[in-house]
């Protein structure tokens, strides 16, 4: 079977809340990307999904707007997930690489995330205290990261200020 990338479609929601459900033990990253949607942070335009030749969507990666120091904004990856039968078959490094490559295209600077160095270090990302970046939970530095994007100019640096929807999680 064939897999594809797309941005997400508004008619998509309910095959990407199952894929979040159907990936993760609750409903917690389900619920989160069902409330940005409603936050001022949603940029429609990377929230990208993957579909297989049937057009079904079978993962999704999600980036945000993160307010960053005093005014620089970057983005926040999170979340990414990958229906259970297509795991470890490449689908969530293909539609993280196709986030990172819209945000790219975009413009942006700089994206983070909070997860496996092990993972995410594929990507390119690293500790984001190399980028004089902080985040704003207590984890070991190698899992807060960071990945400049070719227009990144050495900025935004400072504490990143996650959404709403990420602290009521």
């Amino acid at each position: 079977m064939n897999v594809s990338t797309r941005v997400e479609c508004p008619d998509d929601a309910p095959a990407t809340r199952r894929v979040h459900m159907a990936a993760f033990p609750g409903p917690d990253e389900a619920d989160l990307v069902d409330a940005l949607r409603r936050d001022p942070a949603w940029l429609p335009g990377l929230s990208l999904v993957a579909v297989d030749d049937a057009g079904l969507v079978i993962g999704h990666a999600l980036m945000t707007r993160l307010p960053v120091g005093d005014g620089g904004n970057a983005l926040a990856l999170a979340p990414v997930a990958v229906a259970p039968e297509w795991q470890r078959k490449g689908v969530g490094e293909l539609v993280v690489r196709a986030a990172l490559s819209a945000a790219e295209e975009a413009g942006e600077k700089l994206v983070v995330v909070l997860g496996d160095p092990g993972y995410y270090g594929r990507f390119g990302f690293a500790p984001a205290g190399r980028h004089e970046v902080s985040g704003p939970f207590e984890v070991p530095d190698a899992y807060f990261q960071a990945l400049a994007l070719p227009a990144y100019d050495g900025g935004p640096r400072g504490l990143c200020r996650y959404p709403e929807p990420f602290v009521a999680v």
